[in-house]
């Protein structure tokens, strides 16, 4: 749908929420992903019984596009195996909508992710394995544009002393769990962290990950950094939604690329 305006499943979805709310209990898992550029945040639950979801719910604080596709994916899923809706895309969810405004496919339509994380946090709870893509592990590797010009001012290698990002708006580029562990330990000097990879999960220790899932640490997955940009100052970096295909501003003060 190329137009601004919303489908009349949007709207439904939006005025008539299906599946809000919380569960709990020990075949319960929770995915949470916020979007530092909409300040979108979501939650889903999922219940699951034989490997299959048998109920979904979720928690969203965001636009009616976020409400929407939070509904709609939680609607989609039940009765699917954990493997069936670990294949659900954003795609899928806007489909079922009869379409979002292209501004919303990647601001907004983030209730799959979070579907994924509840799926990859219920396998770790319960000891059990889904077949590993090589692939998830790879990092960044195209160049930013502009940031030899940035270096010292606003963009180095390493956190080396965490006071200087304190209430900075600060992203971090995932290498490893060296990076993970750094943008956990930043969110001790400022509340505004971004751990960014080109892939669409974060792939470390299931520890870490707890941790990771625990912290305030907001993910952007499925995004590459493009350029930087800013006067004089790192002031934004210009990131490829590599999921839509599109790009978007992200407004910064530091990045740290873990080189």
């Amino acid at each position: 749908m190329k137009s601004t305006k919303y489908s009349d499943k949007v709207l439904d979805h939006f005025r008539n929420p299906r599946n809000v709310g919380s569960l709990e209990g020990e075949d319960v898992a929770s995915g949470r992903v916020g979007n530092p550029v909409c300040g979108d945040l979501m939650e889903v639950y999922i219940k699951v019984e034989d490997g299959r979801i048998v109920d979904a719910k979720f928690q969203t604080f965001g636009c009616g596009s976020a409400i929407a596709t939070s509904s709609m994916t939680t609607e989609m899923v039940k009765g699917m195996t954990l493997e069936e809706a670990m294949k659900v895309t954003r795609a899928d969810v806007a489909e079922e909508l009869d379409g979002l405004p292209p501004i919303k496919m990647h601001c907004s339509n983030l209730a799959a992710d979070a579907l994924h994380e509840a799926i990859k946090n219920y396998m770790i709870e319960h000891g059990l394995a889904m077949e590993e893509d090589e692939e998830q592990t790879q990092i960044q590797t195209t160049e930013i544009k502009g940031k030899e010009e940035f270096i010292g001012k606003g963009i180095s290698e390493r956190a080396t002393n965490f006071d200087d990002f304190r209430d900075l708006r600060v992203v971090v580029m995932f290498t490893g769990e060296e990076s993970v562990e750094t943008a956990i330990k930043l969110t001790e000097y400022t509340n505004r962290v971004v751990l960014i990879t080109p892939k669409r999960k974060i792939a470390v220790s299931d520890e870490l990950n707890r941790r990771l899932n625990d912290s305030s640490v907001k993910v952007i997955t499925e995004g590459e950094i493009l350029e930087a940009k800013g006067e004089g100052e790192l002031e934004k970096l210009i990131v490829h939604n590599l999921d839509e295909d599109t790009t978007y501003e992200l407004f910064v003060d530091a990045l740290v690329t873990m080189e």
